[in-house]
């Protein structure tokens, strides 16, 4: 009788809603609203008159305190002195190539005075570059340790060369550790965030004119603790860093978007990042095309055009069960496609799939076109077309490091190598 009764309590579902209606706290069942909020951003006939990350920053203000919306950036040329911050259920859409937000050149200068961590402010040695509202990086190397510390502010009251910061540090900055101050930021910024759109917008981070800032902590487009985030036709260029760059983000889609000419990274799915969908973008002139940081999975990276990079797809620290497939890979100065050399198994990007993609002139005299190093295991290297056209140089196609093991190579069309699979140690 209980088998029964079981049964029956696993048929009953409840009601389907069928006249939603916005309650109170409720995201799932609302109606489908024709309009919501839009505020316009520009150099004229917008609702917000303006070219600086301000009048961008009042609009995603504006919007947010009324629950979310559209911040439409007209067409014109914004000079960025800080972030934008983004904020959960924003839309942020420009007018495409017309639409173009370029980082200012950066100031760097030492602290004349120490802060402690418990402090809000700090003074500069040449306070010439920086302004109130100005985004600054504060860094620092522990003269004993060798820690690296690294904090974002926003400058917000000035008396002479002293400056109040937005937030207290929570870390010391010590003229001993060779505490600085630089006007660096990323162009858009969000934290704690979710249900973000970003949309036909041009991202220039002056890369000529600006120090670097890792992929950690910068890029033209960065993401720290966010959800459901949606990137469509941006074009991320010229950074001294990163392109973009999102830090344990789960569910992020980049789609349509070029990253090119950056110091750093053009994608970089960063730490613990879950199922991330990288599809039918560009990646050319970077340092790494696409770069999988620590403990990306579920992943997805599919018909991009990776070209120009020195490494064009990077894998390694616990990146596992991701699919790369339909992807051209070509003209990488090392790697085309490369499985990090990690701490040993425990640490090794497995159980990955590279799958149906086309790899042409990638690697070097002493790189191959894919290698796997480390204690990398379960790989499948499957389907996919390479070619060495250059005849300059002798080239691997395909290296399996001495621990690798469980690597299934099949089925891939391998042609113009001095040697088409190297193979050392156990697999």
């Amino acid at each position: 009788m209980s088998g029964l009764v079981v049964a029956a309590e696993e048929a009953v579902q409840r009601p389907e809603v069928t006249r939603p209606r916005q309650t109170a706290g409720d995201r799932v069942a609302q109606p489908d609203w024709e309009q919501h909020v839009s505020v316009s951003v520009g150099p004229h006939d917008a609702d917000i008159i303006g070219t600086t990350d301000k009048a961008i920053q009042a609009a995603v203000d504006y919007v947010t305190r009324l629950g979310g919306g559209t911040v439409r950036i007209k067409a014109g040329t914004y000079r960025l002195r800080n972030s934008v911050f983004l904020q959960s259920g924003l839309r942020l859409i420009g007018e495409g190539p017309a639409t173009v937000l370029v980082k200012e050149p950066s100031s760097t200068t030492k602290l004349a005075e120490d802060s402690d961590w418990y402090d809000q402010e700090i003074t500069l040695a040449d306070a010439n570059g920086f302004e109130i509202g100005d985004g600054v990086c504060l860094r620092a190397k522990d003269a004993k340790t060798g820690r690296q510390t690294m904090l974002k502010r926003t400058l917000v009251a000035r008396r002479g060369a002293r400056f109040k910061l937005d937030r207290a540090l929570r870390e010391n900055f010590w003229q001993l550790n060779g505490a600085t101050a630089a006007t660096l930021f990323p162009l858009l910024s969000g934290e704690f965030i979710e249900q973000v759109a970003i949309e036909d917008l041009v991202l220039d981070g002056n890369r000529s004119n600006n120090e670097n800032l890792d992929g950690n902590h910068g890029g033209c487009i960065f993401l720290q603790d966010c959800n459901r985030v949606t990137i469509r036709r941006v074009n991320a260029r010229n950074n001294n860093g990163d392109g973009i760059s999102w830090q344990i983000c789960h569910d992020v889609l980049v789609e349509h978007c070029v990253s090119e000419n950056h110091a750093g990274l053009g994608l970089h799915p960063g730490s613990g990042s879950q199922r991330p969908i990288m599809r039918f973008n560009t990646m050319r002139g970077n340092d790494i095309g696409l770069f999988f940081c620590w403990g990306v999975k579920y992943g997805l990276a599919l018909d991009n055009q990776i070209e120009g990079n020195r490494v064009g797809i990077s894998i390694g620290h616990r990146d596992t069960d991701n699919l790369v497939t339909g992807n051209t890979v070509s003209a990488s100065r090392a790697q085309g496609v490369l499985f990090r050399a990690e701490r040993g198994p425990d640490f090794a990007g497995h159980r990955n799939r590279i799958e149906n993609n086309v790899l042409i002139d990638n690697g070097s005299e002493k790189t191959a076109a894919i290698e796997i190093n480390g204690g990398t295991q379960d790989v499948r290297l499957v389907g996919n077309r390479m070619e060495q056209k250059s005849p300059a140089e002798p080239r691997v196609g395909i290296r399996l490091g001495p621990d690798t093991q469980g690597i299934v190579v099949e089925g891939n069309r391998l042609t113009g190598f001095a040697q088409d699979i190297e193979r050392s140690g156990k697999r």
